[in-house]
This record gives structure tokens, C-alpha cells and sequence, in this order.
């Protein structure tokens, strides 16, 4: 591909006998990222928090592509209960995963805690996707090429880990608890990719951002502010969810990722645009935050990942 043929879903290559599971899958970036990945010959597994909605997506996408391979599954990324139960069914069901797509979010809500009273968008934006990712590590590692590729933002730059204060309790501000799970999943990223290196796992840890996207995760949020601001003043900068999703599908398919890099949009500000190495902020790439972020996820959610032994 010369410098001036930019990156696009038809340059993804045959994605046939190959397992992907896209969390968020029934609508935004998920969908679209789902969509791309059938139509390559993938088989994917939806994994939703409203199952009927996900089966609506799952029909709408095989009406256009017959041969579609698509499983829906039920996930509630905030309630690791639920992620437990998720994560034993699709064991019994499945012997290898070849690529997790950690895609769903909760966008700046009113202050609000989940069954286990964590904040509800660090539980679902980066818990959910830990304990996820720990569970399903032994399928992965059976996976061929497998990878990991979570979903953080251009936000992360500038945000904070409130670790005196990670249920804020004392200083909520919706976009303020936001940022900072896309924080998280980014330490996160590379934190795991650090860790699957040393202990020798086929598996790679790859960090995507899908730039400025107009999804109902902005435009259909509980905060009215936030939703004006996303869905009427800014939407005009925003692109598509497939033109979004680029960053994270390159993340998922292209052959010459070696773990650890960071894909966002290569326009102005990585605001939109076509897929490319992006720079982590110094704070997310910082080897005892990581370490931190890592001790405080293990004992928020009991999963402790089991890394095979590195020689």
C-alpha cells in the first residue's frame, strides 16, 4: 500500500476461521466494527447488554450479508457477576478466541455505582473489560495471531486516576469519571502488553481510539449539556462509525503489529481520519501506575490473569 492509499475496512485481509468477540456490538462503533469483520469472513460474537437489541443487529446484518457468522451473547460489562457467567458459557461453547475487541462504554452519566459499588463507568469501561480480558486469556492464548485490542480515547491526555477517590464519592464530575476510564483502558493496554511480553504469550495488547465519532454515546446520554454539546454543536466535526471504527479494525487485523502500539486517525488533532501509530501520553505508558492500576483492578474484581510461564 503506497503512502497516498489510505487505510481502509476493504484493505482488511481474509478474516476466514477466525473468532472475534466485540463487546458493545449492537450499535456505534461495535456494529459497525462487527459489520466490517463478517463481511471479511469472521465469525463474531456480539457481546451486548440488551440482548434483543443485539439480535435486531444481528438480523439486520445478516439480511444484507446471508453468510454472515454471528453468535449474540449477554454481557453487563458494570456487573462482574455478569461477566463471570459470560465468560463460563462461552468456554463451554468455544475452545479458542482468536481476537477480544474491548469496544463497550458508558459515556458521563449522573454519579451512579454498580452491584459491586464501583463507579459505574470505571466498572463498566475498565473493570469489565480486566476481569474479561483475565477470564479469557487461556482461549486466547489457543487463538492463532490472538490479540487484545481495547478502546480508550484522545481524552486520556488529559485525565487523572483518582485513586483516594475511585468511586467519586467526594469530586464526581461526569466527563471528568469519563476521562478517567479512558485512562484506565489505556494503562490498561499497555500495562497487559507489558506483562504478555515478559511471560512469553502469544497474545498481543493493542490500544485503539476512534477519534471524534458520532454514536449514541455521545448523542443519547442521561447529562443534557453533554448530549447538546456531542449531538448538535460538535456533531458537524464528527465522522461515521465506520470511518471510527478504522483504527481498532487495523488494531484487530493488520498483519504487522507486534504488540503495544497505539492506532488512532491520522487528521488534525486525531480527530478523524484514516488509521495510524498514535503517540500513549507519558502518564499511561508510566511503569507504576501501571503496576497500581493492575493491583487495584485484581482486587476490585478477583480475577488474577494466568500468564504462562516466560523459557
Amino acid at each position: 500500500m503506497t503512502q497516498q492509499e489510505r487505510w481502509t475496512a476493504e484493505h482488511i485481509p481474509d478474516q476466514t476461521g477466525r473468532v472475534f468477540l466485540v463487546t458493545g456490538a449492537n450499535s456505534g462503533l461495535g456494529l459497525a466494527t462487527t459489520r466490517a469483520l463478517a463481511r471479511r469472513g469472521g465469525q463474531v460474537i456480539l457481546a451486548v447488554r440488551d440482548e434483543a437489541k443485539g439480535r435486531r443487529a444481528a438480523a439486520e446484518l445478516t439480511a444484507a450479508q446471508p453468510d454472515a457468522r454471528l453468535e449474540v451473547r449477554r454481557i453487563d460489562l458494570a456487573d462482574l457477576d455478569s461477566v463471570r457467567a459470560f465468560a463460563e458459557k462461552l468456554h463451554a461453547d468455544h475452545a479458542r478466541l482468536d481476537v477480544l475487541v474491548n469496544n463497550a462504554g458508558v459515556m458521563a452519566p449522573p454519579r451512579t455505582l454498580s452491584p459491586q459499588g464501583h463507579e459505574v463507568q470505571f466498572a463498566a469501561n475498565h473493570l469489565g473489560h480486566f476481569a474479561l480480558t483475565g477470564r479469557l486469556l487461556d482461549i486466547l492464548s489457543a487463538g492463532t495471531d490472538p490479540r487484545v485490542v481495547t478502546v480508550s480515547s484522545p481524552n486520556h491526555r488529559k485525565a487523572h486516576l483518582y485513586f483516594d477517590d475511585l468511586t467519586g464519592e467526594r469530586r464526581y464530575s461526569p466527563m471528568g469519571y469519563y476521562n478517567q476510564s479512558k485512562l484506565a483502558n489505556a494503562v490498561f493496554g499497555h500495562e497487559l502488553h507489558r506483562r504478555l511480553t515478559e511471560s512469553g504469550s502469544p497474545v498481543r495488547s493493542l490500544l485503539a481510539h476512534p477519534g471524534y465519532t458520532a454514536t449514541r454515546l455521545q448523542t443519547g446520554g442521561p447529562v443534557p449539556l453533554v448530549s447538546l454539546l456531542f449531538g448538535r454543536v460538535l456533531k458537524p466535526l464528527a465522522q461515521s462509525p465506520d470511518r471510527g471504527a478504522l483504527p481498532q479494525l487495523y488494531a484487530a487485523t493488520q498483519p504487522d503489529l507486534t504488540g503495544g502500539e497505539f492506532i488512532g486517525p491520522d487528521g488534525r488533532g486525531e480527530l478523524r481520519g484514516a488509521p495510524t501509530r498514535v503517540e500513549l501520553s507519558a502518564g499511561a505508558a508510566d511503569a507504576a501506575t501501571g503496576r497500581r492500576l493492575w493491583e487495584v483492578s485484581e482486587e476490585a474484581t478477583g480475577v488474577r490473569f494466568a500468564f504462562p510461564r516466560s523459557g
